[in-house]
């Protein structure tokens, strides 16, 4: 047998880490002996486990460990990283230890240091000289640089359920239609005001359905009293919000009468010409061609927005990032600082937010389907709460609800 002695330490019990630990093992073919366990008495203490892990081949403990790492476990009398340089711009060595999205150490020159830039589905890179580890995804890795390979040497601070009753539980939460909707959204509000306060940076990510269902005006409202500091989204959000502004449609769909609009289905194209034509969204706005709507709002309230194309887009709009690496990496500029993503409505921007962040952010992801939120968590954002709400139902509450706090307007 090929074996290895692991720490587990932290709320491993109520977190259930622990549990999760265990049941890999004996999944992937192992078996264990608990040396030693420590179970806290108070919400305040910390429980630990000492466990020694057996394999039957030794590229069987390596895979295992990985595993473990990446639920928190440390490997006791850890070792050295294993550093090996890059073989090729946008490449990394073979064996590269591949990130989650939690807190991560390596251990470097008889220390512990914690890797900055924390994203999931990357490489580690040390630059020795600074004394610094940091994430890069792998089309920004350059020959040469020292990557972490294999799982010597990492360790992994996992999510834990935090020990205060709270209804607004981050973490471990499992998605259904059957939530306390008030009281989360009451959470919620309550979450923003305090951030506001604090001066941190509240997201929001947005889907098309936030016009086509008519909660565009109460996303302008929470915008115009401060709430948000940053919009992502697509070219279907701009334009249908543009649409709406300038023709009273979406998606030709009369927003007042809900009635269809004779050659409605030409509005958004429309919509895209004007604003090309005037030079941008920013152009319109101050032309006084745009005089209402989210992106209105926005410019208005110099709300910083990022808007990443598709392949379907039409047009685009003016300002639109078409290259997807662009994208990516103006996301992750602006997500710098970001305590609280609001994702609403929209799966595919979801997901590419979530594969961004660090599972620290308070995440939630608001959506009619509740297949969206689970992929968003099947893909690793497990620090995200699901709510599965008609996202007009949703801001319209939230705007109420903020604006008893601070009187955003009927």
């Amino acid at each position: 047998m090929y074996t290895q002695r692991i720490e587990l330490r932290g709320h491993i019990i109520d977190s259930h880490i622990l549990s999760k630990v265990l049941d890999t093992i004996i999944h992937c073919n192992g078996d264990f002996v608990i040396e030693e366990l420590t179970i806290g008495r108070s919400k305040r203490d910390h429980s630990s486990a000492l466990i020694e892990v057996r394999a039957t081949t030794e590229e069987g403990l390596k895979n295992m460990l990985t595993m473990l790492q990446s639920m928190g476990a440390t490997i006791v009398a850890a070792k050295e990283v294993i550093l090996k340089p890059a073989p090729q711009d946008g490449a990394f060595p073979p064996n590269f230890y591949a990130t989650t999205n939690l807190q991560t150490f390596i251990h470097y020159d008889g220390r512990w240091l914690e890797v900055d830039d924390m994203e999931m589905d990357c490489g580690i890179v040390l630059t020795p000289t600074e004394g610094r580890a940091r994430c890069v995804p792998m089309d920004r890795v350059r020959m040469g640089d020292l990557v972490v390979v294999g799982p010597e040497g990492v360790k992994v601070q996992p999510l834990q359920r935090s020990r205060r009753k709270e209804a607004f539980g981050f973490m471990g939460s499992a998605v259904s239609s059957e939530r306390p909707k008030g009281l989360f959204l009451r959470e919620i509000a309550d979450l923003m005001v305090a951030l506001k306060k604090e001066g941190k940076k509240v997201l929001i990510v947005g889907g098309p359905a936030i016009i086509h269902t008519g909660a565009g005006k109460y996303l302008s409202r929470i915008i115009e009293a401060g709430y948000i500091d940053c919009l992502f989204a697509g070219n279907a959000l701009a334009t249908h919000d543009i649409e709406a502004a300038l023709l009273g449609t979406s998606l030709g769909i009369d927003l007042k009468t809900g009635k269809a609009t004779p050659a409605g289905h030409t509005h958004h194209l429309r919509a895209i010409n004007e604003i090309r034509l005037a030079g941008g969204i920013e152009q319109a706005v101050k032309k006084g061609i745009l005089t209402s709507g989210v992106m209105y709002s926005c410019v208005v309230n110099k709300v910083d927005y990022l808007l990443a194309g598709s392949i379907r887009d039409d047009g685009p709009l003016p300002g639109v990032i078409t290259d997807t690496l662009i994208a990516q990496e103006e996301m992750r500029q602006r997500l710098r600082g970001v305590e609280l993503v609001l994702m609403l409505a929209t799966m595919l921007h979801s997901i590419a937010t979530g594969n961004l962040l660090p599972a620290s952010v308070r995440t939630v992801c608001v959506d009619i389907n509740p297949a969206v939120v689970t992929k968003l968590s099947d893909r690793g954002s497990s620090q995200a709460i699901g709510l599965v709400s008609d996202v007009e139902w949703f801001l319209r509450e939230l705007a109420r609800r903020l604006s008893c706090r601070a009187g955003i307007g009927k």
